[in-house]
C-alpha cells in the first residue's frame, strides 16, 4: 500500500490506473477506523482492481461547536488495517493540501441539504459534499462505498453524482453493529460505560417502530412517536428527531410504505449518535 499526502500525485496514479483500464473503488472515510469500514473496504476489493481509501477529518462539515478538535486521529493504526485488507493507496492530506487558501468554491447541497440533519447542523452537507466532490476527480473511482448509517449523506451524495452528471457508481452498503444493535460509529469512543449500557435502545425502538409498520400500521406519525417513546425511557439520553421520509424529497408520506427511512439522532451525554432503518426491510 502506498500513502500520498500529495492529492496531485494521486490523480496522477488514478489516471494511470484508469487509462490501464483499472476500475477504481473508493471508500472516503475521516478515519479512527472500525468494523463498518473495514466492510466497505472488503466490498471495494471485491469490485474493482484497485482500491484507494481516503482519510481526511474534514474540517468544512464541522461547526464551530463540534468535535472536530477532538475527533479520533489514529492514523498508524488506521494505516496497518488497510495493508491488512491490501488497499492499494491510502490518501491522507493535510487540510492546507486539500483545501488550500486558494481554495474557494463549494458545493451547495440544495433545500436536502437543510433537512434533518442539515437542520441540526448548518452547513454540514455544504462541507461533506465539496469534500466528495474533490475526492472522485483526485482518485476517479467507478464505484464509490458509503455506509447506510448516515443515509441523508448517502442520499445527498447520490444527488450530486446524478446533478452532475459524475461517472461514479455510489454504492450503499449496509449498516454494521455490535451484538447488542448498535450501530458501529468512531464516535462510540466518547460514550461512557453507563451510555454505552443504554445505548442500544436506539437501534431496538427504530426495530420496534419497523415491527409495528410490518403489523400494518402506516400512519408515519405513529411510527415516529412509538420510536421517539422507546427511547425516551432511557436515562441520559436526549432525542433530537426521529424522522420518517422518502428517499426523494426526504418528505413525511402521506402514509408510510416500504422503502421509506425512518432515522434519529440523539445525544447521550455530549456524545451525538445517529441511526436508521428501512420500512419493510425487517432487521437492518
Amino acid at each position: 500500500m502506498r500513502i500520498y499526502e500529495d492529492p496531485y500525485l494521486l490523480q496522477q496514479q488514478a489516471l494511470a490506473w484508469r487509462q490501464a483500464g483499472e476500475e477504481i473503488g473508493l471508500v472516503p472515510t475521516m478515519g479512527a477506523l472500525h468494523a463498518g469500514h473495514e466492510s466497505l473496504v472488503t466490498r471495494a476489493r471485491r469490485e474493482n482492481a484497485r482500491v484507494v481509501v481516503s482519510i481526511f477529518v474534514n474540517p468544512l462539515q464541522f461547526g464551530p461547536d463540534e468535535d472536530f478538535a477532538r475527533y479520533p486521529r489514529p492514523f498508524d493504526q488506521d494505516a496497518g488495517r488497510l495493508t491488512a485488507l491490501q488497499v492499494d493507496a491510502l490518501f491522507h492530506p493535510s487540510v492546507d493540501q486539500l483545501f488550500p487558501r486558494s481554495f474557494k468554491s463549494a458545493v451547495d447541497p440544495g433545500p436536502l441539504g437543510d433537512r434533518l440533519e442539515g437542520q441540526a447542523r448548518p452547513g454540514h452537507f455544504r462541507g461533506v459534499l465539496t469534500a466528495v466532490l474533490k475526492l472522485f476527480e483526485l482518485a476517479q473511482p467507478k464505484r464509490a462505498y458509503f455506509g447506510q448509517k448516515d443515509i441523508q449523506q448517502l442520499l445527498l451524495v447520490r444527488q450530486l453524482g446524478r446533478d452532475f452528471a459524475l461517472p461514479v457508481h455510489v454504492v450503499a452498503c449496509p449498516t454494521v453493529r455490535e451484538p447488542d444493535g448498535l450501530a458501529l460509529s468512531s464516535r462510540n469512543v466518547y460514550l461512557t460505560a453507563e451510555q454505552r449500557q443504554h445505548a442500544p435502545v436506539i437501534f431496538a425502538a427504530l426495530r420496534a417502530a419497523e415491527a409495528a409498520f410490518r403489523r400494518g400500521e402506516r400512519d408515519a406519525e405513529r411510527l415516529e412517536q412509538l420510536a421517539r417513546d422507546r427511547m425516551a425511557a432511557a436515562p441520559g439520553l436526549a432525542v433530537e428527531y426521529v424522522a420518517c421520509f422518502d428517499e426523494i424529497g426526504l418528505q413525511r408520506p402521506a402514509r408510510a410504505a416500504a422503502g421509506n427511512i425512518l432515522a434519529t439522532a440523539v445525544k447521550l451525554g455530549s456524545t451525538r449518535l445517529i441511526d436508521n432503518v428501512v420500512l419493510g426491510a425487517g432487521s437492518d
